[in-house]
């Protein structure tokens, strides 16, 4: 099983969790937080992963911002180096919005997600940047911020679930790119 597991303590937050990339969606989720106990329960089912996490923090801002991190950090760590499908892109509805979310698994960090909430839209950038992922978030249509962001998040489980996907060889035109670090 694909797992991490981490603890992020600054002057800011204490966050602790468990990653399980091969899981089922289940999650359990403490924070006072409650949009982003939301937004990650439902990014967890949409991905099927298993998180658990306890989170806290002086406010939202920060609490979000290191969330994503771990979470993003968390993830990298879980994937390890097995080849894996690399890049995904889905559509959701719900409701009024419309969006797509487009990623690709290449450990070269980028991140360019429309938001009507400059929190989340912090929070795509810093799970981009800790999990080296390329990451695209387009709004086709929407009016209800909530939606918007929703739809968001299920988009990016359901990316990452396809991209997390165990494949037999390396997809990429490179073959497999090693780094030594000394």
């Amino acid at each position: 099983m694909r797992s991490s597991r981490l603890t992020r303590k600054t002057r800011e937050t204490d966050i602790a969790l468990q990653l399980m990339i091969d899981g089922t969606g289940h999650s359990e989720i403490t924070t006072e937080e409650q949009f982003l106990r939301h937004m990650l329960e439902t990014l967890t089912r949409y991905a099927s992963f298993d998180l658990k996490l306890t989170a806290s923090g002086d406010n939202t801002h920060h609490l979000i911002e290191d969330v994503a991190i771990a979470l993003g950090t968390a993830y990298r760590e879980a994937l390890g180096d097995q080849p894996v499908e690399r890049i995904a892109s889905v559509m959701v509805p719900m409701d009024d919005a419309l969006v797509t979310v487009s990623l690709d698994i290449i450990d070269r960090p980028y991140a360019d997600v429309d938001c009507p909430d400059t929190l989340y839209t912090h929070f795509f950038r810093s799970f981009a940047m800790s999990s080296g992922i390329t990451l695209h978030g387009i709004i086709h249509r929407g009016f209800d911020d909530h939606h918007i962001i929703e739809a968001t998040f299920k988009a990016l489980g359901m990316a990452l679930q396809q991209a997390s996907a165990l494949r037999a060889d390396v997809l990429s035109t490179k073959d497999a790119v090693a780094i030594r670090r000394e």
